[in-house]
């Protein structure tokens, strides 16, 4: 087989790259060639997402990647969850897409339980319960009486609005339409009752295409500006967790994977969604996956938690790098305090470091004292909730799970990762950092006959990168504090 080079584009709540792929005898290589913000900000008191910013970085990166004449052989974008444009019949964006953090939401779930129950929801898509979700921030439209819902003709999420920008096609890719809370995952259709319960256009909806569809060459005016070929468009897992869950370098059935990053995705690779009282009862959720497969996870906080400690202490004139941060935290005493990472207020940026003190305050409990004390709550917290996590999955699932995967950037921290090893009394391999953007770039080639099967393609993962293990040590300590996170959470 020839060499063969791919682009994916990784966008994140902070950040997005450019990064060309080249598969040469069955082993990947990565290069990035663009990094830029996915800039945010509020307008009119309301927090969007600046799309004609991330418009012109994309295609700065795709003039980048072709650099020198290297020829690609397909583009593909991932991205976050459950956030939403609306285009009109005219093919123009209706307005800067809302960032999901925005306060809009504020309440929608109760305000939404009184009008149709919350089992008769669950039932109808499988999904966990967050006020960030599609089918909520569409609500809160409904309710603020947006005439921009009325005259919308086509809804697409944001990976699939970029690839509208790219080839013209107003189409949503299954794995990122499974996360609004929108999509029947066991019927594999839109939820059309519901939402027309719930007085939602259900015109607006797109059709939903598989993992890994050929969408099409992109257009020749962005071609041409570009200074590339009409180049095909292959959708990969579209929402960033398919892609990094694909690239997870796991063996057997007996493993469990965490996509760690600003969110904690903890989970499992299953053939069908889990629709039933239980998993209701722990607020799981199903989610589209490669191949038609189903990803059963919780949603945790994450490292959202350390970047926004961080982001205040900046604010407030003191500077500290995530390294900074880990070893002041590796310095600190174990189990000051105890979080709950999803604790609703968490969810919201700004002031995290307050907010963490009047959580401590409000269950009696010491309140971290230094930087590295609050960032090691952060991380012994996320490490007992991995741990409650886990035997959920366990229960739910029936699966006896040895091995703990954790890729992506958290991947990095290794403190975490003995934290997690440590609390969960489980192996824990971290890595690849970059599973998202190798799972894009690999599910291309997959789409494209390079790669016969999943098993094939994690198998190039394997190969292709280092990969740490962590063994679990003295197990004591953690199953006191996970004890008293037990009655806290």
């Amino acid at each position: 087989m020839p060499d063969r080079h791919f682009l994916a584009f990784d966008l994140g709540a902070e950040s997005g790259r450019a990064i060309v792929g080249s598969l040469r005898q069955n082993r990947l290589t990565l290069e990035e060639k663009h990094r830029f913000p996915t800039h945010n900000g509020r307008i009119a008191g309301h927090l969007h997402w600046n799309l004609l910013s991330i418009w012109e970085e994309l295609k700065t990166g795709l003039r980048k990647s072709a650099h020198n004449g290297l020829s690609l052989d397909g583009i593909g974008i991932d991205t976050w969850g459950v956030d939403y444009g609306l285009i009109a019949k005219t093919g123009d964006l209706l307005g800067n897409p809302y960032m999901y953090r925005d306060a809009r939401t504020n309440g929608i779930l109760e305000r939404t339980f009184a009008r149709i129950p919350r089992e008769e929801i669950f039932n109808a898509t499988g999904i966990q319960f967050m006020q960030l979700n599609t089918l909520f921030q569409l609500l809160s439209m409904r309710e603020s009486l947006s005439p921009i819902l009325d005259i919308a003709d086509t809804l697409l999420f944001i990976p699939d609005l970029l690839n509208y920008l790219f080839t013209g096609q107003r189409k949503a890719e299954f794995s990122i339409a499974s996360t609004s809370q929108m999509y029947d995952m066991r019927r594999r259709d839109w939820a059309f009752e519901l939402l027309q319960r719930l007085h939602l256009p259900i015109h607006i909806l797109p059709p939903v295409i598989p993992t890994g569809t050929v969408m099409g060459p992109i257009l020749k005016d962005v071609a041409d500006e570009c200074g590339v070929p009409q180049i095909p468009l292959i959708a990969p897992g579209c929402h960033d967790t398919a892609s990094a869950v694909a690239a997870v370098p796991a063996e057997g059935d007996n493993w469990c994977y965490i996509s760690s990053g600003t969110w904690s995705l903890m989970g499992v690779e299953i053939p069908s969604p889990i629709v039933n009282d239980k998993s209701l009862k722990y607020n799981y959720t199903n989610e589209g996956g490669i191949g038609g497969s189903i990803r059963f996870l919780k949603n945790i906080m994450g490292l959202w938690l350390v970047q926004e400690c961080r982001r205040q202490w900046q604010k407030d004139g003191h500077e500290h790098s995530y390294a900074e941060l880990a070893r002041l935290a590796a310095e600190s005493k174990p189990f000051t305090a105890i979080i709950n990472p999803d604790h609703q207020p968490f969810l919201a940026p700004g002031e995290m470091p307050q907010k963490i003190e009047q959580f401590c305050k409000s269950t009696r409990q010491t309140i971290p004292s230094s930087a590295g004390a609050f960032i090691r709550t952060c991380l012994e917290s996320l490490a007992l909730t991995y741990r409650r996590t886990l035997e959920i999955l366990q229960e739910v699932t029936g699966k006896r799970i040895d091995v703990i995967h954790i890729v992506g950037g958290g991947s990095q921290n290794e403190l975490l990762n003995q934290m997690t090893a440590d609390a969960c009394g489980k192996t824990v391999i971290a890595g690849p950092a970059e599973a998202t953007a190798a799972g894009n770039l690999l599910v291309q080639a997959m789409a494209l006959g390079d790669i016969s099967s999943l098993a094939d393609l994690r198998r190039i993962v394997r190969d292709s990168f280092e990969l740490k293990r962590y063994e679990p040590r003295n197990p004591t300590p953690w199953d006191s504090a996970y004890s008293k996170f037990r009655e806290l959470v």
